[in-house]
């Protein structure tokens, strides 16, 4: 029977039906295949390459496009800088469990998506960004200046001491690209203007003034009517959201603080053995004054341009070593950097790792006084002066004796907290439904918090998003289990587990009748004082004098004359539903109203209106107010730009990954 099977799959025919089957295995089986992984980005976007901008997205086409991604870890830094921001702005008004809803994940999740967009623009366009704008980038940080000015070994410090570390060379290499990708949209927003008709057109219009009378009704009197048992089982019935009791837990919980670990302070011993281990940090790197003289030439321009350019600078090189030759005019003469030009060329100090490898090597190879060149880099060729030589300086043990003793506790002190986590986390992994004998095992105590109700802010460590997360998730909750370690802060870690949970519900009628009541009789006192309002407008429509109808209800009327807009009176919002209405027509005043916060009702009529006095603007406050809608146009222009980008390139979200 075999002998058969193979004689019948071995024919020319099988082998035309097989490789029909193989060609759709070729692009859709093959590529789950080869794809296959653990996803963890939360949007990706795709542009095609620049050499074929109609190139399909099929795979395996689809390989020659260009990739970036945005990881889960990024979206959630970018979403918590988002949170702290609203909540800085809101102040007691944030509601931390509105901004959590998909809305405000999918508006940070587009604002990166942009700058990935950005990015990919940059690089298609060949953006190159020179190494004279990334120095004087680099130098406006304050916190690389010492008193004012750019220290380098501040600056490499800074590096050391950021989260994730960062070499001078990958700190630069990211200012690159931040300048590179910003660098067409800086120009769009610079390059916008605004017409003289817009601006004349604009002016009126925010300096207008109206002739405003209005009055302001006091708050209704209270309702007192009878409520009947329907319209209670009514109101109750469509107001769900405010008789709510929220989600909340009681957590029990082991908190782990490094600060209040105390490690045994080290030796002389043991610190002179770290300063000999970390020698090169005490070492004040030696400095370079360079000047420098660019020949740009693209790195993929062919071989005629370069060997001209090549020429070029071995002709300044040489203008340049002349005696008596003045290096600054030179530069500013032929240079091509224009970061650096107008400065004749100046580089100011330079350390290593802080130039191109070529451009390093030749510079650290001078003489003082020497001029070199031409090197070559990514730019192209440069003619390099050296000015001047700071020597490198060893600092003593004993100077930095206390710096060390600092870092030395820090770093037992973490290695305590890392040893009483682990044994913490170990002994919850055998018994992860009780934190007791865990916390009694490394000698610390569970703590029981107050009820939490999901989305409150109660402070302290149960503010930090990552505990409210795990607080209400569904593996803690459901199961009881403790938490793995949630980071708080540098050494500072708490596990937690759900001792006690309450979800979500609507209170019964029988428990909020009487807030029932009181809702509707303010709603009908609000209902029936804005019936009123109304009805005293409806009078000066049919022709009585606004002053009149106001006396007859005992109101006082507030005239005022050329009313600026934006005068706060009786409050902002007011002053803006006075400016809403339109222009009034001949003899027929605009009538408008507005419920105040407090439950008040301004009730107004705009009688004239009187267009801004373009006299009355200064020729400064004219330049300045051009400016501003230049902005405005060009930051226009720049989404106009982003949205044409997105739409040639592909983008993908995963919801539920945010």
């Amino acid at each position: 029977m075999l002998q058969k099977l193979r004689e019948k799959t071995s024919g020319w025919i099988a082998g035309t039906i097989l490789g029909l089957l193989t060609i759709p295995f070729a692009f859709f089986g093959m590529e789950q295949y080869m794809t296959q992984s653990n996803a963890t980005w939360v949007a990706k976007v795709e542009a095609p390459p620049t050499w074929w901008r109609s190139a399909p997205h099929w795979w395996p086409v689809r390989m020659l496009w260009d990739v970036e991604e945005i990881d889960s870890s990024e979206f959630r830094t970018w979403f918590e800088q988002a949170r702290q921001q609203q909540r800085n702005e809101a102040g007691d008004a944030f509601d931390p469990r509105a901004f959590e809803d998909k809305a405000n994940k999918r508006k940070v999740v587009e604002e990166m998506i942009d700058v990935r967009v950005l990015r990919l623009m940059a690089e298609h366009a060949g953006i190159a960004v020179s190494d004279a704008q990334v120095r004087a980038m680099i130098e406006s940080v304050p916190a690389f200046q010492v008193d004012g000015k750019f220290n380098p070994q501040q600056y490499q410090l800074a590096l050391a001491s950021q989260v994730p570390q960062r070499s001078p060379r990958q700190f630069e290499q990211l200012i690159r690209e931040d300048l590179a990708q910003g660098l067409i949209p800086k120009q769009l927003v610079e390059s916008g203007f605004a017409t003289e008709s817009e601006v004349d057109r604009l002016l009126r219009l925010f300096g207008e003034k109206r002739d405003v009378e209005f009055v302001v009704m006091p708050q209704p009197e209270p309702d007192t009517g009878a409520v009947e048992a329907a319209e209670i089982q009514a109101w109750y019935d469509s107001h769900p959201g405010d008789y709510r009791v929220p989600e909340s837990v009681v957590l029990e919980y082991v908190e782990v603080d490094g600060s209040t670990l105390q490690p045994t302070p080290a030796d002389d011993a043991v610190l002179r053995q770290r300063y000999e281990q970390e020698q090169a940090r005490f070492v004040e790197p030696e400095q370079r004054l360079a000047s420098h003289i660019l020949v740009r030439v693209d790195a993929d321009a062919d071989e005629k341009a370069q060997a001209e350019a090549k020429a070029r600078a071995e002709k300044i090189a040489a203008q340049a070593r002349e005696p008596g030759a003045d290096f600054a005019a030179l530069a500013r003469a032929e240079s091509d950097d224009t970061g650096s030009k107008e400065a004749g060329g100046d580089l100011g100090w330079v350390t290593r790792e802080m130039m191109e490898k070529p451009f390093e090597d030749a510079l650290f190879a001078m003489q003082q006084g020497d001029v070199a060149g031409p090197v070559k880099t990514a730019f192209g060729w440069h003619v390099i002066q050296l000015r001047m030589v700071k020597e490198g300086r060893q600092t003593p043990f004993a100077q930095v004796r206390e710096q060390l003793l600092a870092e030395q506790e820090a770093a037992d002190r973490e290695r305590m907290f890392n040893e009483v986590t682990g044994k913490l986390v170990d002994q919850v992994y055998r018994n992860p439904t009780s934190l007791a004998e865990a916390a009694a095992a490394v000698g610390l105590e569970v703590k029981t918090s107050d009820r939490l109700v999901r989305g409150a802010v109660p402070g302290g460590l149960f503010s930090n998003p990552a505990v409210q997360r795990a607080a209400f998730s569904d593996v803690l909750v459901q199961d009881g289990t403790a938490s793995d370690p949630i980071e708080l802060g540098p050494n500072h870690a708490v596990v937690i587990r759900v001792a006690e949970h309450q979800p979500e519900q609507i209170e019964p009628l029988a428990q909020v009748g009487g807030r029932v009541i009181a809702a509707i009789r303010r709603d009908r006192a609000a209902k029936a004082a804005e019936a009123a309002a109304a009805a005293m407008l409806d009078e000066v429509r049919a022709g009585k004098p606004f002053a009149e109808v106001a006396a007859a209800h005992q109101l006082a009327v507030t005239n005022m004359p050329q009313m600026p807009r934006g005068m706060p009176l009786p409050d902002a919002r007011a002053n803006k539903a006075m400016f809403a209405v339109a222009a009034p027509a001949e003899g027929k005043p605009s009538l408008g109203k507005l419920v105040l916060d407090d439950g008040r009702i301004v009730a107004f009529q705009v009688t004239k209106v009187i267009p801004g006095d373009l006299s009355e603007v200064s020729e400064e406050q004219r330049a300045t107010f051009r400016q501003q809608l230049g902005r405005s146009a060009g930051n226009d222009d720049v989404n106009a730009l982003v949205q044409a980008l997105r739409k040639r390139m592909r983008i993908t979200v995963a919801e539920d990954r945010l």
